[in-house]
């Protein structure tokens, strides 16, 4: 009984896992297509097909059965496109010479539409680069334009109706998996806040607020990723069933980041004070706790399991408050405002717990509205209007779009001049490896390289204990399923299981070590090229748009405390309003994040610059957390705006707007002058003071970054 348990649980957490329907899809897929091409004995049919299946695979979205459909159309006639165009343009090298720089801008630029749209260009792409592999290995047979493109598209079909079938059958499970990571994500950032807290000397709280910061551009993708997912699922309509109980564990999610992000009091402020005290280890052990239930949910979720009981969870938050009154009540008894934040602590760490038992019960429609904004374009008018805003050198997409059309056409150049043959994986590898910034364009091309050289290896292994057999058909379809287990996390086996898989395709149809020297060849062209590319044609520095984005950061905090002040005064509504200017706080200081983590990886960043960068991060997402904090501290009911309150915070709101100004250069930056501090209240009730205090620290971290933006332009 035992050994039965445990193989259920392995089946189970096997079913749960990220990987688990699209590598079971891959495999349907890549199986039947061998299957069929070994039974009506086509084997020269099979690499086609595969490699059309693949790219399918490539361009899935992870939308309901409805919206995939359309999707799939949309993407099939993208890909017939594209790949008779190639078969027609290709026997005149100077007409595709033209034509792949056109197609090339032109699908990238239709990837700023949406995240859909830019997969499916972006698989287009490949599926483009795969029919000129496709006609090279088929050179020499009798010329049909249409032989190509049919079995490519075949395979894609073929893929494609798994996936409808599939999402038809279980069109919760990307929903489930989508929440998991999101929770995941939340106990990860849970167990950084917790690092905080050791009342400890010698802490290097600024070290652990970058990492924090990068924790919480994750959670921050998570919750985007997410909200997609649920706008696919529920449309228009009103969420009902499953669904609607989904949402909630969205919104769930939303206000525990709210309060987990929250910064009530300078932390090393805190451990000074409460040195000799346990009260802030007990605050880090809560929190880990509350990780712990984070990452339980998360398991019930993938698992479809009953969420175990928090009982120790409940008696720490207990044994907290107790001894937050003890140190209230000792004859060294902390100051006044540090009690103050350690109430405020407690409570707001007593609502998270009871959002993680689901003792606060879902809010209702009149405090969230179950409104979700939805971010692809309503209509064409809306779509081409996205587009036609990135046509300017400015935008990043239009660098793209011309860097990587460039780099293609260098790339086939270079194919005509040296190898005609097998020399189409030049433009594969230069596709792949050229991305939008230096730092993943570097680390991809590492990587490339690596698993070219890894994989090459293990296919003449391969091909030199067993040259010949039918078995090599299912190993091709085990290599393709191992891709696409691999291909987000570690891209270097990715690449060498892909490299795998192409060598025993070829081994098929001619010898599979005549592919060896030229894959690698084509790879090392392929990689360098792409490298030029992102040194010399128009170069995303990452530098050129810190302005921006340092200015989007401000702006956004500034829009998030004016929403936060407005419910102080009408009583706390997570209305849809209130959703937006929150998540636009976080997704700017999540693009922060990536921003600067990409400088970082750029060359010749001097020592000046990186310490200004990370001390702006880190204080900006400090700054971000004292704005958490009066939202998750927001009032239930409406209560007069206390007078100070009304003009501190509109002088605040008003600051940050012109600190975003002169950041983005709209204003002389001589003229974002510091603030006035705001004065502490001398009377009034809790309220009046904690908001006033957390103002006051507003506006202090104001004038620590203005400082850093200093040292980064005199950098």
């Amino acid at each position: 009984m035992p050994a039965a348990a445990a193989l259920v649980h392995a089946w189970r957490r096997f079913r749960g896992s990220d990987r688990y329907a699209e590598c079971v899809r891959v495999f349907l897929a890549l199986g039947g297509i061998v299957a069929w091409c070994l039974a009506r004995g086509e084997q020269a049919a099979v690499i086609p097909a595969l490699l059309g299946a693949i790219a399918c695979a490539l361009a899935e979205t992870e939308d309901h059965w409805r919206n995939r459909l359309g999707t799939l159309l949309v993407t099939l006639g993208c890909f017939a496109a594209a790949s008779i165009a190639v078969e027609w343009l290709l026997p005149s090298p100077w007409l595709f010479a033209l034509g792949l720089p056109l197609a090339t801008f032109a699908l990238v630029m239709l990837g700023a539409v949406s995240g859909r749209y830019a997969t499916i260009a972006g698989a287009t792409l490949i599926l483009s680069v795969y029919t000129m592999i496709g006609v090279d290995a088929a050179r020499g047979s009798a010329f049909d334009p249409l032989h190509e493109p049919l079995l490519l598209l075949a395979g894609a079909a073929w893929y494609g109706v798994l996936s409808l079938l599939w999402s038809a059958l279980a069109p919760q499970q990307a929903l489930r998996l989508s929440l998991a990571r999101l929770f995941d994500a939340l106990a990860d950032y849970l167990d950084g806040k917790a690092a905080l807290f050791a009342p400890m000397h010698g802490v290097d709280r600024d070290a652990l607020q970058l990492e924090l910061a990068m924790r919480n551009e994750r959670v921050v993708q998570a919750l985007n990723a997410t909200r997609l997912v649920l706008v696919d699922r529920i449309g228009t309509r009103r969420p009902r069933g499953r669904t609607a109980a989904r949402l909630q564990l969205y919104f769930m999610a939303q206000d525990i980041h709210e309060r987990a992000s929250s910064t009530h009091h300078p932390y090393d402020a805190l451990a000074e004070a409460l040195f000799h005290s346990d009260v802030l280890f007990r605050c880090a052990h809560q929190l880990q706790l509350q990780a712990t239930g984070c990452r339980e949910r998360a398991t019930a979720l993938r698992l479809r399991t009953p969420l175990p009981e928090s009982r120790r969870a409940r008696a720490a938050l207990v044994d907290l408050r107790e001894a937050i009154d003890l140190a209230a009540h000792q004859r060294q008894a902390p100051a006044a405002d540090i009690q103050r934040s350690l109430d405020a602590l407690a409570r707001n760490l007593s609502a998270i717990q009871a959002r993680l038992d689901d003792e606060a019960g879902a809010p209702s429609d009149a405090e969230t509205g179950s409104a979700l904004q939805d971010p692809a374009p309503q209509s064409l008018a809306q779509a081409w209007a996205r587009i036609r805003i990135q046509l300017t050198a400015r935008s990043m997409h239009f660098r793209h779009a011309v860097r990587l059309s460039l780099a293609l056409l260098a790339g086939y150049a270079v194919l005509l001049a040296l190898h005609p043959r097998n020399g189409y994986w030049i433009l594969l590898t230069t596709l792949l490896v050229c991305q939008p910034s230096y730092g993943a364009t570097r680390r991809l091309l590492l990587q490339r390289v690596a698993g070219t050289v890894l994989g090459l290896l293990a296919g003449w292994a391969t091909l030199k204990l067993a040259p010949f057999g039918p078995w090599q058909m299912a190993l091709i379809v085990l290599t393709g399923v191992a891709f696409f287990a691999t291909r987000q996390r570690r891209y270097t086996l990715a690449t060498a299981f892909i490299t795998l898989f192409v060598m025993l395709c070829f081994n098929q149809i001619g010898d599979g070590y005549a592919v060896m020297w030229p894959r690698l060849l084509d790879t090392l062209l392929g990689a360098g090229i792409a490298a030029l590319a992102i040194y010399t044609v128009l170069p995303e520095w990452r530098g050129r748009r810190l302005d921006r984005v340092l200015a989007e950061a401000m702006r956004s905090d500034a829009r998030y405390l004016a929403q936060i002040l407005e419910q102080y005064a009408s009583g706390k509504r997570d209305d849809l309003a209130y959703r937006v200017a929150r998540r636009d706080a976080h997704n700017a200081d999540a693009a922060l994040s990536g921003l600067l983590a990409d400088m970082l990886r750029e060359p010749d960043r001097a020592p000046a610059s990186r310490e200004a960068m990370l001390r702006f991060l880190t204080d900006a997402h400090t700054m971000l957390g004292q704005l958490s904090s009066l939202g998750a501290h927001r009032p239930a009911t409406p209560r007069a705006l206390e007078p100070a309150i009304r003009h501190e915070g509109a002088r605040v709101v008003a600051t940050l707007d012109a600190f975003a100004d002169a950041l983005d250069g709209h204003v002389d930056p001589a003229r974002d002058v510091a603030a006035t501090p705001v004065e502490a209240a001398a009377d009034g009730d809790d309220t009046t003071r904690f908001v006033l205090a957390q103002l006051a620290r507003v506006l202090a971290l104001h004038g620590r970054l203005r400082g850093h933006a200093q040292a980064l332009r005199s950098a």
